[in-house]
């Protein structure tokens, strides 16, 4: 048998779904030895691998490895390691002829939190979860009884149950600014652009086919983005470069009523800032990340009619899962039964 899956308990606590899956796929063109392992401290491939000298393609997920794991694979041409191997482990892989193949990117879950930010967004617009939760217990939200405001402003009425107050209907005709127009951006920029929405972006890590593809205007300063937003959505991804990019200045430039949509993660921008103006009642928000995780349940940005919330989730899709494992099992040679 000279495929072989190997498996710890903590990488399947993440990613449940992946070992599976490229079992699945190997299994179509024969055999595979398929291990699972719990054991802590974390046993060693040459401990656990039957045969392992008939190994020629190898994923191994969660283990950690030694060079006498990689010794006790003589024949081993092709693998997949996670976590990466150390330096060292990479040059004996090259010393022996072992193609070790990696994600180049996350694009393994770039639909599924583009299409959550979709989806976060059109719950912001039309307070979908709040008008769900409040029909369980009350007919109020069926009432459309024409209602005016202090000021003497339409606010209610027709089937109509928006908040006037903040960005709200259809995403047609919206200002769509984007921070970040790479693997996640660039889809949601798409989805925008498809709805109708003037979508632009600014993103200095980005290339132009970035925003050409996903018909996003290119935008060269972050403060010129938010003039005019009416949605914002801050989607790069967390590191030492990017972290609090979007300073307090710049959400307090947003203008008053905007939709921010959060899902990528939360402290690209300053938090504290988002916070103030969004319990102040001057933003919306729409977000799948949060400065703190869990929310404590006495925040006091739960319950509100601004705010539409999920638990980190954007991400994790089972699609996701199957992706990770489809584009790594692509990167494989062809192989059949018998190679």
């Amino acid at each position: 048998m000279d495929s072989c899956i190997v498996v710890h308990s903590q990488f399947e606590h993440g990613w449940p779904f992946v070992a599976e899956h490229f079992h699945c796929l190997w299994k179509r063109q024969g055999e595979v030895a398929f291990y699972r392992v719990d054991e802590k401290p974390r046993q060693g491939l040459k401990d656990i691998i039957a045969d392992s000298h008939q190994v020629k393609r190898l994923v191994s997920l969660g283990m950690e490895i030694a060079q006498e794991d990689l010794g006790g694979l003589p024949n081993l041409q092709e693998a997949v390691f996670q976590p990466d191997l150390d330096e060292e482990l990479k040059a004996y892989c090259e010393k022996a002829g072992i193609k070790i193949y990696r994600h180049s990117s996350v694009g393994y879950w770039g639909e599924s939190v583009s299409e959550c930010t979709l989806a976060l967004t059109l719950c912001g617009l039309r307070r979908i979860p709040q008008l769900h939760h409040e029909i369980i217990s009350s007919h109020e939200p069926w009432n459309y009884s024409f209602r005016k405001n202090a000021s003497g402003q339409p606010i209610r009425g027709g089937q109509f149950c928006d908040d006037p107050g903040f960005t709200n209907g259809t995403v047609q005709g919206k200002r769509v600014r984007i921070v970040g127009i790479g693997n996640i951006g660039s889809r949601y920029a798409s989805f925008m652009n498809m709805l109708g929405a003037d979508v632009a972006a600014w993103d200095p890590f980005a290339s132009d086919p970035c925003f050409h593809r996903s018909g996003a205007r290119k935008i060269w300063d972050l403060d010129e983005l938010i003039k005019d937003a009416d949605i914002f959505a801050p989607m790069l991804p967390l590191m030492s470069a990017t972290k609090g990019i979007v300073t307090s200045r710049h959400i307090d430039g947003l203008p008053k009523g905007c939709l921010v949509v959060l899902a990528t993660r939360a402290k690209i921008c300053d938090v504290a800032a988002l916070r103030k103006r969004v319990l102040a009642d001057e933003l919306a928000l729409a977000a799948d990340v949060h400065d703190i995780e869990p929310l404590p349940l006495d925040d006091p940005l739960l319950g509100r009619y601004n705010v539409v919330h999920t638990p980190h989730i954007a991400g994790r899709t089972m699609h996701a899962n199957q992706q990770w494992a489809e584009i790594l099992a692509a990167q494989f040679l062809p192989h059949t039964k018998g190679d």
